[in-house]
Formats: structure tokens, C-alpha cells, sequence
């Protein structure tokens, strides 16, 4: 049976969670507690870079996020989650993409203020939201009259970029302008899918805490 370690409150442990529950997978969820847990040689082992997710399927250990979306596209491609247009398939890289190198580095300032702990430099905040609406544009812009980005069912770029781009509300981002990503906003966090994997905010903002202290 597939293995995933994760931490409840990594958007990047979600995003594979998200995808074995839409590939209906048969899994054992393993929680690394993020408080040197990760640093302990039963799980280094696993995974020498100590850090989550981590998936393992029969004794091979997949590690990075990406890779390990890949790796069950193409061992359970149904049902498929990559479109086989050019086009399309470069829109959902594009999204993937952006989201790990432009977005995610930007929710480093906005953590703070989305669980409302005190600190956080004004000015790193600003820039972080400027920059967030602009890739935010983009998603706007790379949207068509379908569901999805580049299809009519749902892809690796959803469970990749649908686990940061909702939460971006709570740090005062508008999507006004911005009525495609918000109404495909909607249509992610109705899934059970995205219900199942809702981190409790409770819980994180309790961790961050004790991090920040």
C-alpha cells in the first residue's frame, strides 16, 4: 500500500493527499510532526533532506512534491489529471510552476498576518502582495471558458496552485477583479477532496506560534 508521510499544514503534503483522494488510491496517511521529528533517523532514512511530503511505494521512496505527482500521473493515470494538448499541458506547468517559485515564496510575510500573529515587516508585506496579484493576473488571464486551467476536469495544476490561491483572501487579496480564479476558487473548496484536507487553522496558528516565540 502507498505510504504518505505529511504534515497536516504543508500545502505541500496536501497537494498529494489531494491527488490520491481524487485517484481514489488505497494510502496510509503518516504524520511527521514538524518539531525536529523530521530530524530523526528513522526518518531520515526515508528521506535524508528531512522534510515532507514523502510518499513510498513498496520500499521506493519518492520525495519533492512535484516529482511525486508525476510519479502517480503515470503509474495511475485514471483518471488523468494532464491534458494531452500542447497548449493546455504547458498552462498547467505554468501554473504549477509559478505557484512553488513565485507564489509560495511571497506567503513567507503574509503568514503572519493570515493567522493573525502579531510581527511581520509592513513593507516585505506590501511587496508580497503586489507581487501575488500580479500572479494572480496571470492565472486570470490563462483561464478560459472551461472548468479548469487548460481542461474540463481537474488537473495537477489545481491541487498545486488550489491549495495556496484560496487561502490568499485571508491576507487581505482581493479577487474582485478577478471573477474566473474566484469562481474556480469555489469550485476546488467544494470538493470533498479539499474538505477532507482543510488544515484546521487553529492548530497551525497554535504551531506558528510557538515557532515565532
Amino acid at each position: 500500500m502507498l505510504r504518505l508521510y505529511h504534515a497536516p499544514f504543508s500545502p505541500n503534503s496536501r497537494r498529494v493527499w489531494i491527488t490520491l483522494l481524487e485517484k481514489q488510491l488505497e494510502f496510509e496517511l503518516v504524520e511527521v510532526k514538524l518539531d525536529k521529528e523530521q530530524f530523526q533517523p528513522v526518518f531520515l532514512t526515508i528521506n535524508p533532506f528531512h522534510h515532507v511530503p514523502v510518499l513510498v511505494d513498496d520500499g521506493f521512496n519518492i520525495v519533492e512534491s512535484l516529482a511525486i505527482l508525476d510519479y502517480l500521473e503515470a503509474k495511475y493515470s485514471t483518471p488523468t489529471m494532464l491534458p494531452p494538448d500542447a497548449k493546455d499541458l504547458a498552462a498547467v506547468r505554468m501554473v504549477q510552476l509559478l505557484t512553488v517559485n513565485e507564489l509560495m515564496p511571497k506567503m513567507i510575510p503574509l503568514t503572519a498576518q493570515i493567522l493573525g500573529l502579531p510581527g511581520g515587516d509592513a513593507e516585505k508585506i506590501q511587496q508580497a502582495q503586489q507581487q501575488v496579484t500580479t500572479v494572480l493576473k496571470f492565472f486570470e488571464n490563462l483561464l478560459d471558458d472551461r472548468p479548469y486551467f487548460g481542461s474540463a476536469y481537474l488537473t495537477l495544476a489545481e491541487v498545486v496552485a488550489g491549495t495556496i490561491v484560496p487561502w490568499l483572501t485571508k491576507a487581505g487579496i482581493s479577487f474582485s477583479e478577478l471573477p474566473k480564479l474566484s469562481a474556480w476558487c469555489d469550485r476546488l473548496i467544494s470538493r470533498p477532496s479539499w474538505q477532507t484536507t482543510e488544515p484546521d487553522l487553529a492548530v497551525v496558528k497554535s504551531r506558528m506560534a510557538a515557532r515565532i516565540e
